[in-house]
């Protein structure tokens, strides 16, 4: 008979589930007796928003977290900013959100707005720095009626070259949905797979620029701005200024060596288009 001893047994190898990031956060912004106040706040997980003190008449101001300290694999960040009717608010980010190198699925970021009658949002995150063998995945959806406005920039660096960091393998997916009440009028979706920096090279991508930026407004008569706009730019990027179904639109592109060479541009043109608001205060600090 063959015996067989507990201690001889085979020993089952598995592989531990990871520990993922899960953050899910809300604001909803209100106007009472013309002060923008604050309706709703829901912070779950690693997601956290913070409410810099604004000046009385000012838009809302408010600062998203995520203390994770970055994404990689798996991660996922849900938002959810809603603006009441003649409210406003900006919104922006503490610092550059990171994604880092994975081996598994991708880390997922998803926006949603929502911006009531003479509504008015800014978003503002700061940049987002994407590494080496990085996967990742956003989108925004915002939806608006005819006289509110929208704001938006999003920067993102591919790499720091201040520290010698390549992006030569990294997959980055970016999904734009747009309505202005209830129609489609901007839509836009990115994608990069590869070898990131060779991409990059090709003068019809960046020409070799490591930092670039899209700048967005729906709003009426976002085309009085469009001079001001170029010439902020320069020979950085392009603007146009067009009317989709009687709103008007603002695109700008802007390309930069690096993020310092980009917030070049985007500081003076946040202050531009944001009007009195202006620059987070924390885009500063």
């Amino acid at each position: 008979m063959l015996q067989i001893s507990p201690n001889t047994l085979p020993i089952a190898h598995t592989v531990p589930t990871l520990q993922r990031a899960r953050g899910d956060g809300r604001i909803a912004v209100k106007s009472a007796g013309g002060i923008n106040r604050l309706a709703v706040l829901y912070q779950d997980g690693c997601a956290k928003i913070r409410l810099p003190r604004a000046a009385p008449g000012a838009p809302l101001e408010a600062v998203l977290i995520n203390t994770a300290g970055g994404l990689t694999g798996g991660d996922r960040m849900n938002w959810s900013i809603s603006v009441g009717q003649g409210a406003g608010a900006s919104v922006t980010t503490q610092a550059c959100e990171r994604i880092y190198k994975t081996t598994g699925p991708a880390a997922r970021v998803e926006t949603r707005v929502e911006i009531a009658d003479d509504g008015n949002l800014a978003f503002l995150p700061q940049e987002t720095i994407l590494f080496d063998r990085s996967s990742f995945e956003r989108s925004l959806s915002a939806d608006l009626t005819a006289n509110a406005r929208l704001l938006v920039v999003e920067p993102l660096v591919f790499g720091r070259q201040a520290m010698g960091e390549d992006v030569l393998a990294a997959h980055y997916r970016d999904r734009w949905r747009i309505r202005v009440d209830g129609r489609l009028v901007h839509s836009e979706d990115v994608a990069m797979d590869g070898d990131v920096q060779a991409l990059l090279g090709h003068r019809a991508v960046t020409n070799g620029a490591r930092a670039i930026a899209t700048v967005l407004v729906i709003g009426s008569e976002v085309e009085t701005q469009l001079d001001a706009v170029r010439t902020i730019i320069g020979d950085d990027g392009g603007a146009s200024a067009w009317r989709v179904g009687g709103s008007g639109k603002l695109l700008a592109r802007i390309v930069a060596p690096d993020s310092y060479e980009l917030r070049k541009r985007l500081i003076p043109l946040i202050a531009l288009l944001n009007g009195r608001a202006g620059l987070p205060k924390i885009w500063t600090t």
